[in-house]
């Protein structure tokens, strides 16, 4: 294990490092120490405790300070032993004994033990579960009760067989394990105050900023190969391109598809993956005009996708013709989407009673996401324009990535809204339950989009223990969704970073999250 060493010469550079984190564009500094690495992203995560927060900005933090029962392999989302040693399942799905392992401790010294996996669990459980936890439900849907056998023993009980659910417990949000005793310390001020088991361990959150973590000495694992991360918070594209290129940054990600080619000029390592995500508009389908599905239509018939697609991501993304990339297991090859057709678009509006077209008001995020490069106010403006066309007046109200999702959910008059997912668990039912009922409350569901045969056969999919007849499923389920039109699937974006040519062995994860405790600078 490699020791941790806090050198005159580290805290002379970390100490310069803050001083730059928080400086704008136009006032760069190269970070030469190769005991601090430096990853800058588009936003501020919501929030650090796992069980209040949804959004990829948190996720790439909160994976490098928790840990979870079971976890992703490096590369997929194939599962391997976690806090969890091992594990069985009863014939009949509903019973999960898992054996955990002995000697890890909690960032505070709290022991990690079956009480914690209890604890992580009940509050996410009725009757403690808030209406600001947003992957509770999603997550722990299915779970009875947790029992706790032995001190690294613990049985999780469920109502009813759940095919996605050991999958679920590997997932970035809600499923990692947090200290009691420091739950209990913070109160509702953990969401700032993180601590788990992995491999870092926080040390400060200047909002807006960045989050600066250090290596955990006491880790039960390898000790990380740098031992300072710093998650930089740079809102522009091109600032962070320019970031990296100049040395104020190691690796960034939502990396501009315009900037690429100077990128790779500038000797830098820039990375294309396949991404395990959705691009999207969705109607708001609980209120007029769009709790019409021939208006959904009418409106999706307005939009060129392909146009989209090739002016703004060029290379970098694929058109969607369903809500599933299509290497996820359940993808249906018969799927093409609503095609684009402006007349029968307005053939469609003049039978829902708008032959002069109507006007409506779409929200969008301001900075990039992983499933849109290019941010949501660009992608917004593209489809802006192709809606006039048919008659359709949009009016665009732009957010912080931060404020979005309440802008979106609490806000009157809104008809159109920009979203994305990112895939956690590489699952069928991680992206199609995103139109159930249940998650309108949770606010996963932004469509707010109500079908009985739909959760019906979501619920069919998730207790069968069979693979091939849950696809059967799934597919069966995307037909319906095709017509139904809740969304209009843009595309799936690749997943696109970069990192200066000293760095190694960084890697984007599959789910979106980076782990960066094997990351290094030469």
């Amino acid at each position: 294990m490699r020791k941790f060493k806090a050198t005159v010469s580290l805290l002379l550079a970390i100490a310069l490092l803050s001083s730059v984190a928080g400086c704008g564009g136009n006032q760069q500094a190269a970070n030469n120490s190769k005991d601090i690495l430096v990853y800058a992203q588009g936003a501020d995560p919501r929030g650090l405790d796992p069980a209040m927060v949804d959004d990829g900005e948190s996720a790439k933090v909160i994976v490098n300070v928790y840990e979870t029962l079971v976890k992703y392999k490096e590369d997929s989302t194939e599962i391997e032993p976690g806090l969890a040693t091992d594990w069985q399942m009863s014939p009949d799905g509903k019973e999960w004994v898992f054996n955990l392992r002995k000697g890890v401790k909690f960032h505070d010294g709290t022991d990690f033990n079956a009480e914690a996996v209890k604890f992580t669990i009940d509050r996410q459980l009725p009757p403690q579960r808030t209406d600001d936890m947003p992957y509770a439900s999603f997550t722990f849907g299915p779970v009875k009760e947790v029992q706790v056998l032995d001190t690294y023993k613990v049985k999780i009980i469920l109502t009813e067989p759940y095919a996605p659910f050991l999958a679920n417990l590997a997932m970035a949000l809600a499923a990692p394990i947090v200290s009691p005793t420091a739950v209990e310390k913070y109160g509702e001020d953990f969401n700032n105050n993180p601590v788990g088991t992995g491999p870092y361990k926080f040390v400060k959150w200047d909002k807006g900023q960045q989050v600066v973590l250090e290596a955990f000495k006491d880790y039960w694992g390898d000790q990380p190969k740098t031992p300072k991360v710093v998650f930089k918070i740079t809102k522009e594209n091109s600032v962070r391109a320019t970031e990296l290129m100049t040395g104020a940054a190691d690796i960034i990600d939502g990396v501009d598809p315009s900037d690429i080619k100077k990128l790779q000029e500038s000797k830098m390592q820039v990375a294309m993956d396949a991404g395990m995500n959705i691009n999207y508009m969705c109607f708001l389908c609980d209120k007029p005009p769009f709790n019409n599905a021939k208006m959904r239509q009418a409106v999706s018939y307005a939009i060129n996708k392909d146009e989209l697609v090739k002016a703004l991501y060029q290379d970098t993304a694929q058109v969607a013709p369903s809500i599933l990339p299509d290497f996820i297991p359940g993808f249906d090859e018969s799927l093409k989407g609503i095609p684009y057709d402006p007349q029968k678009a307005k053939q469609l509006l003049a039978e829902a009673g708008y032959p002069n077209g109507l006007e409506v008001n779409m929200i969008t995020y301001s900075n990039p996401r992983p499933y849109n490069a290019v941010g949501g106010e660009k992608l917004a403006a593209a489809v802006q324009s192709q809606l006039a066309k048919v008659g359709v007046k949009a009016n665009i109200q732009p957010y912080p990535w931060k404020e979005y999702k309440d802008a979106l959910f609490k806000a009157d008059g809104v008809n159109l809204a920009f979203y994305g997912w990112t895939g956690d668990n590489g699952d069928p039912d991680n992206f199609l339950s995103l139109l159930e009922s249940k998650e309108i409350e949770s606010t996963l569901n932004s469509a707010k989009y109500s079908n009985p045969q739909v959760d019906n056969l979501l619920v069919q999919a998730r207790q069968n223990l069979d693979a091939n007849q849950r696809m059967v499923t799934y597919q069966q389920l995307q037909q319906i969704v095709e017509q139904e039109a809740p969304w209009v699937c843009i595309s799936h974006g690749k997943t696109l970073s970069a990192c200066g040519p000293n760095v190694a062995n960084f890697k984007y994860h599959p789910t979106g999250v980076v782990h960066l405790w094997n990351v290094e600078k030469k």
